[in-house]
């Protein structure tokens, strides 16, 4: 019963609300892959398969699971086609458990590592900013002190709009003039918390992944700055990715996984698509967890990822 305290009935709803667009074409297709079949056979896989990478959970990805759906009817010698969503379901979850997903206790910190300093990064336009905002506003609804470091300085917008959230939230952002030294932001972000005696402290960085190497550069720097203030700095590396941009945020993931050391993801805007799938082959393919999914534009719409909820959005109540 533990989870039952903090996800919520409204946490659940705003789930399922946010990923009907996902369910609502996945079932379908599953409903025309299933028709007129009463036993999960070899046709039933192959339509399930197509399903699958149509809704961009991707191909290896598919093809596991797949493979572990056959070995399940195999075993269980006759499976009906009523049973194969709650096969899917479990499957999947299970893929998730093994790629380290872990389910987080709401928004919370590690016990001594203060402040706790997240790099974000991720391109520009797949909500990194609000990715931030929103992360700032659930630490401090948590109790956090929270400091945000503006070190996406050539981009205007990116400070001005760090900024907007930060008199929403009502935390300090810590910003130095356009084209200013990123790691150079991130030292005085870290050594203001610090001073501060912050619990949380939020960096953002800037989204250029047209010259990777000058990338992992800048992020490397950013990286050793930080580490003179804190030495174990950053403690989390969240990427940020668009999840309405289906194939393309795995395009993205690989970019920056080879930029950097993404330790983290976050993805956003799934509650305009029918793109949802992206969430479980991302997971799967650099075996990096999901922390945090966004669901929409209100302040409250982002949540910590569980995987099992998010599963039972996507293919319907465990009966």
């Amino acid at each position: 019963m533990g989870f039952f305290n903090f996800f919520s009935k409204e946490k659940k709803e705003t789930l399922d609300k946010g990923l009907s667009k996902t369910k609502e074409s996945v079932f379908s297709k599953i409903a025309r892959a299933v028709a007129g079949k009463s036993k999960v056979d070899d046709e039933v896989l192959d339509n399930l398969e197509e399903v699958l990478i149509t809704s961009d959970v991707g191909v290896e990805t598919t093809l596991n699971i797949i493979k572990r759906i056959e070995e399940r009817v195999a075993k269980d010698k006759y499976v009906n086609t009523q049973e194969l969503n709650k096969i899917l379901r479990e499957e999947i979850a299970a893929l998730l458990t093994e790629n380290n997903t872990v389910d987080s206790d709401d928004f919370t910190v590690p016990e001594g590592k203060k402040p706790y300093v997240i790099m974000v990064v991720g391109v520009n336009g797949v909500g990194k900013t609000t990715t931030i905002g929103k992360l700032a506003y659930q630490f401090k609804k948590a109790g956090k002190s929270v400091y945000l470091g503006a070190a996406d300085t050539f981009r205007a917008a990116a400070v001005e709009q760090l900024d907007i959230w930060g008199e929403r939230v009502g935390v300090p952002v810590i910003k130095q003039k356009m084209g200013s030294d990123p790691a150079s932001v991130a030292f005085d972000t870290l050594s203001s918390a610090v001073a501060n005696n912050a619990d949380v402290v939020i960096i953002d960085t800037a989204g250029r992944l047209h010259n990777k190497v000058g990338l992992m550069n800048e992020l490397t720097k950013i990286k050793n700055v930080m580490k003179k203030v804190v030495p174990d700095a950053p403690h989390e590396v969240l990427l940020v990715l668009d999840g309405s941009t289906g194939q393309n945020a795995f395009e993205q993931a690989k970019q920056f996984t080879l930029a950097t050391e993404v330790t983290a993801m976050a993805i956003t805007k799934l509650d305009g698509t029918a793109k949802g799938g992206v969430v479980i082959g991302i997971s799967d393919q650099f075996k990096i967890p999901v922390k945090y999914i966004g669901l929409g534009e209100g302040i409250e719409d982002m949540q910590v990822f569980r995987k099992k909820e998010f599963v039972d959005s996507l293919f319907g109540e465990t009966e």
